[in-house]
């Protein structure tokens, strides 16, 4: 304890012989006990690895910028021909569908889907259900409950489409009879009168704004002395 507290003494003669052995120590082999080399790989191949992946990782960086400046180009484009997002939107999916429908899970499982339909549709239990079916409409069509509904239907819709009919011909001799009534052509004459008036009249108000006969044919006299 006293020899290291001597050496870190300032006063020491001996306090630069620390620092000197410090120094002394390599800074490779510092950064190797940092980092130790992966097993199987010498120094040489591990700084040419990364060397190789700080490459990669600059043109990472250069692809992302000129992928930026790519999306604007287009955005700039897309707003001068008036694509709005909606559009784009739409498009995408529409791709995004076509992809699907191509890819080999849904060409798989639409085959899958086929096979199941064949298969079921082939299958004794579905033939049974399906003639059973058949069965019960037959029966149903046949049945006097479903005759007598069907009659009362066709009939209804006779007497309604009789009624409307009978409607529109009452009211069109209704209005030929109030049309050939008194009442109606006395109204029509009074009107008939009333307008030869409103005629007339417009004539003669148009008659007076006229000039009378002569006026404009002789000219006024010019009676200043020469």
């Amino acid at each position: 304890m006293e020899s290291a507290s001597q050496d870190i003494n300032l006063n020491s003669p001996n306090k630069g012989l620390l620092s000197e052995a410090m120094t002394d120590v390599p800074v490779d082999s510092v950064a190797s006990a940092r980092t130790p080399v992966p097993e199987g790989l010498t120094l040489a191949e591990e700084e040419e690895l990364r060397s190789e992946l700080a490459k990669v990782e600059e043109e990472i960086g250069t692809l992302r910028q000129v992928l930026a400046a790519k999306e604007r180009h287009c955005g700039e484009l897309k707003r001068k021909l008036g694509l709005t997002p909606l559009d784009g939107l739409k498009q995408n999916l529409s791709k995004s569908w076509h992809d699907v429908q191509v890819s080999n899970a849904y060409v798989k499982t639409s085959e899958k889907l086929g096979e199941w339909n064949d298969k079921v549709t082939q299958s004794d239990l579905y033939l049974s259900a399906s003639s059973t079916l058949e069965d019960w409409n037959e029966k149903l069509t046949q049945s006097e409950a479903y005759k007598k509904t069907q009659e009362t239907l066709s009939q209804a819709g006779q007497k309604t489409s009789a009624a409307l009919s009978n409607v529109g011909s009452v009211i069109s001799r209704k209005l030929g009879d109030m049309r050939n009534s008194a009442t109606f052509k006395s109204f029509e004459d009074r009107v008939g009168t009333i307008k030869s008036r409103m005629v007339g009249s417009r004539e003669n108000s148009t008659d007076g704004l006229q000039s009378p006969s002569g006026a404009g044919d002789n000219p006024p006299h010019d009676n200043a002395p020469f």
